[in-house]
């Protein structure tokens, strides 16, 4: 028997990736594998959001290689993205994932189950009827992170999920992204919040100025960050 087709681990070798002339990742080396949530931190125009499209493939290197699984040029059918300000369409909650579970190819007959089991696994059990873009910011989001899971992704990049939401709405995803997680799903996101990369992050990924800075465990980092950037990104001293 055939193992099954994995896009893991993704693997960086050399990435650089520029746009107007202006360098946003600069050789970064970098491997991610199965396990517990890999958390990117890193000062605003880090190349965060950069490494999250290099990742899903919306984008290419100007030099060096991604591979998902050992293999190039991959189509994204096992990877989800959802971004910071996901947009909604103009029909219900409901609405909106019963659409991605077609986009995803689930059949007709199985889509009412497996939507229930979305709204369940993201908190929005009562909510399909409402007008999408009626919800609440926290709402929102959990209605794309639902959307992302209905095509089953092994991997689900996520571009600061939590900003600009409240503590309540941010427990809320948090929560969400812990239950992923726990169903093996490699979850790989960004945040500019230390307190929540301490909260969900297994591995943490540093990034300053297109700059890999320090990559390993979370506990170690928070612990015993290696580099001076680090330990000044930690004491809010690394701004730019």
């Amino acid at each position: 028997m055939r193992a099954p087709v994995t896009d893991l681990p993704i693997v960086l070798e050399e990435v650089s990736f520029a746009s107007g002339g202006v360098t946003i990742l600069d050789r970064v080396s970098l491997a991610f594998a199965a396990g517990a949530p890999a958390v990117l931190i890193g000062p605003n125009g880090a190349g965060k959001t950069t490494l999250l499209r290099l990742l899903m493939g919306l984008i290419a290197p100007v030099r060096g290689r991604v591979t998902w699984g050992g293999r190039v040029d991959v189509e994204p059918t096992h990877r989800a993205i959802v971004f910071q300000r996901a947009a909604m369409l103009r029909r219900s909650a409901g609405g909106n994932i019963r659409y991605a579970l077609a986009a995803a190819g689930v059949p007709r007959g199985e889509r009412a189950a497996r939507a229930d089991e979305l709204y369940a696994l993201v908190g929005l059990n009562g909510l399909s009827r409402r007008p999408a873009r009626k919800l609440s910011g926290g709402e929102q989001q959990r209605l794309a992170l639902a959307r992302a899971l209905a095509k089953e992704p092994q991997i689900l990049l996520l571009d600061e999920p939590t900003a600009s939401l409240d503590p309540a709405a941010t427990k809320a995803i948090e929560d969400v992204i812990r239950s992923i997680a726990a169903r093996g799903i490699k979850v790989v996101m960004s945040t500019h919040d230390l307190g929540e990369a301490r909260r969900l992050a297994g591995e943490i990924v540093l990034m300053h100025r297109g700059r890999l800075i320090e990559n390993g465990s979370a506990d170690t980092f928070f612990a015993d960050p290696r580099t001076e950037e680090a330990r000044r990104f930690i004491r809010g001293e690394l701004l730019v």
